[in-house]
């Protein structure tokens, strides 16, 4: 099994289930994937990503090598563990968000990239879903289409607050995505006041700014960088007595007042097991390709 078929296991669209039973009878091989994503590797997402790669066949300390240094990290790693990732030459990489992708892309055109984003397309990374093209495939989470919902939830929660407060990733968000929730707000009868922040020391400036100027309620929008620091958030968001909504509900379980969206854990299990028939399906047609 090349690069490209292991790829399909990480990040494909579901294609064609083939028994699994096949993948044992493959000659033992190590995979190794890299990662750069901001979660632990001993976070539940993460355990479950794993368990469903070792229920297909693919097992760490086995066939399966991970590169390390790649979890919990952020964009502020990025000249270090781009280079590091790309020299170690893994079978594919897995990585979130914007940024960090688009590194990935310009240092390589040939190890293939699993992207965990919002929105692919919209990023530049694939063409269209069906055909993604070049080395890069993967997730669209679609998530700031639910910050209007997370915002009506917002402003149905704490109704008496006449400023509501949004609290945005310079990295990723738009000035058309702002633009909406702003006027959405306005139909509800509320202000808006958007905040950007574009690395984790800009977070609580941020938060102590809206809180200043009148802000009742916190929309805490999507994006992996917020995510990251989601502990920063949350502590200080409940020391200013702040009540905020987030982008997942596992937020919520952390501390946040609010989470409204799939679950995180959800998200890396459903695609692993999504993906695992179609790289079944390629080592079937690889190897009835060789046996000919």
């Amino acid at each position: 099994m090349k690069r490209r078929e292991f790829i399909s296991l990480v990040g494909g669209a579901a294609a064609s289930a083939w028994p699994l039973a096949a993948l044992a009878q493959q000659p033992v091989r190590t995979y190794r994937l890299g990662f750069f994503l901001p979660v632990a590797k001993d976070a539940p997402a993460m355990i479950a990503f794993f368990d469903e790669l070792r229920v297909h066949g693919f097992v760490e300390g086995q066939n399966l090598a991970i590169i390390p240094g790649g979890f919990q990290a952020g964009n502020n790693q990025i000249d270090d563990l781009v280079p590091a990732l790309i020299k170690a030459a893994p079978d594919a990489i897995i990585a979130g968000g914007d940024v960090i992708p688009r590194a990935l892309q310009n240092a390589t055109r040939t190890i293939p990239i699993v992207v965990i984003t919002e929105d692919m397309v919209a990023a530049g990374f694939a063409a269209s879903l069906a055909r993604p093209g070049g080395n890069i495939t993967g997730i669209s989470l679609m998530s700031p289409d639910l910050d209007g919902k997370r915002q009506d939830i917002l402003i149905e929660a704490v109704p008496g607050t006449r400023r509501i407060a949004a609290l945005a990733d310079s990295n990723v968000a738009t000035l058309r995505h702002l633009q909406a929730l702003e006027e959405a707000a306005r139909a509800h009868g509320k202000e808006l006041l958007v905040v950007r922040a574009a690395k984790a020391e800009e977070l609580v400036p941020a938060m102590n700014d809206v809180s200043t100027r009148g802000a009742g309620a916190l929309n805490v929008l999507s994006s992996p960088m917020l995510f990251l620091n989601r502990r920063v958030i949350i502590e200080r968001a409940a020391e200013l007595r702040l009540p905020s909504v987030y982008q997942w509900p596992e937020m919520a379980e952390e501390g946040g007042l609010l989470g409204y969206g799939p679950r995180f854990v959800d998200v890396f299990r459903q695609r692993a097991g999504r993906s695992a028939g179609r790289a079944a399906h390629h080592v079937r047609a690889s190897n009835q390709s060789q046996d000919r």
